[in-house]
C-alpha cells in the first residue's frame, strides 16, 4: 500500500515536445510523400 502513494515524478517536457515535433513531421511527410517520390525519380 506504502508504494501506491510514492512521490510521482516530473514529467519530463522536453522529450514530450520532442515526439510531438517528431509527429508533425512524420505526418507532414505523409501527406507529401508522393510530390517527394516523384521528385526523387524524375530528375529534372
Amino acid at each position: 500500500m506504502e508504494n501506491r502513494f510514492k512521490k510521482r515524478k516530473k514529467p519530463n517536457y522536453k522529450r514530450g515536445l520532442i515526439l510531438v515535433i517528431l509527429l508533425l513531421i512524420i505526418i507532414f511527410l505523409w501527406f507529401n510523400i508522393e510530390d517527394l517520390i516523384i521528385g526523387f525519380f524524375n530528375p529534372k
